[in-house]
């Protein structure tokens, strides 16, 4: 069994614990979110399926998906379903690469950046803490930006916001999540999740406030989840970097290329 293996078998564990029913595709499988509340998840190559999707298939998903009035997206690692991009794109979906890295599991933990710290489900800056990275993705790159603390208060009032904190502060409290925060002056600078399946966690959703950026904020809060996610039993800890540019910077923290994480979807 091979480091993707349990990678792919994670990939189709952590939407029904969280909340996703698995409608069959054949060679595909759509997770459908429950919880009015909760992530919307995607489809993806179907566990242990030996059959090729067909363009045909994919617009089967992509059909179920608009019906159900839910993000049209499929997500899987090249590496292990080779033959699925084609058919994607045959479907008119575009396709968006993006570096698979996992940690080193002889990497030494790297020191604790002194603004970092765990975040916990009755936090006062969960709320913050779960806009940050919002903005962030909103201004892709690592390039210092102009969003800062005015972006953020308003973003913060949206009552939209107010509905990702209730949600990610039960995740919090029953144990399918961890956050850190990069704390500045009672303000979150930074911030990012790991969610945990079996033996396995994926860091995901770390953001910088843009005007923040180039200060090394996202190395410690991944750090700081990395220490998080082995404490709490994680054999195998991944992530998938933004591009090239952030990868070299996930380097720093140990992780190193395992693959290509593959993204479809349209708007």
């Amino acid at each position: 069994m091979t480091t993707l293996d349990d990678l792919e078998r994670y990939y189709d564990t952590v939407p029904r614990v969280g909340g996703a029913r698995a409608e069959d595709f054949g060679p595909l499988t759509l997770f459908v979110q429950e919880d009015p509340t909760g992530w919307q998840y995607y489809a993806r190559p179907t566990l242990g399926g030996t059959a090729p999707a067909t363009p045909a298939d994919v617009e089967r998903v992509l059909e179920r998906q608009r019906e159900l009035k839910v993000p049209q997206a499929l997500e899987w690692v090249a590496e292990t379903t080779p033959g699925l991009r084609a058919a994607v794109e045959a479907a008119g979906v575009p396709v968006h690469s993006h570096p698979l890295m996992v940690l080193d599991p002889a990497a030494a933990p790297a020191p604790p950046h002194p603004d970092v710290r765990l975040v916990g489900p009755q936090d006062p800056l969960l709320l913050a803490a779960v806009t940050v990275p919002m903005l962030a993705f909103a201004s892709p790159g690592t390039a210092t930006g102009e969003t800062g603390l005015p972006e953020l208060a308003r973003q913060m009032a949206d009552p939209g916001s107010e509905v990702r904190r209730a949600y990610v502060a039960r995740k919090l409290a029953d144990g399918r999540t961890g956050l850190a925060a990069a704390v500045r002056d009672g303000t979150v600078l930074c911030s990012g999740q790991y969610n945990p399946a079996g033996d396995v966690a994926e860091v995901v959703g770390v953001g910088t406030l843009p005007a923040a950026r180039r200060q090394g904020l996202a190395l410690g809060v991944t750090a700081a989840l990395v220490v998080a996610a082995r404490t709490a039993g994680a054999r195998h800890v991944f992530l998938s970097a933004g591009d090239e540019d952030v990868a070299r910077i996930y380097t720093k923290a140990g992780f190193r290329r395992a693959g290509t994480a593959l993204i479809a979807e349209l708007d």
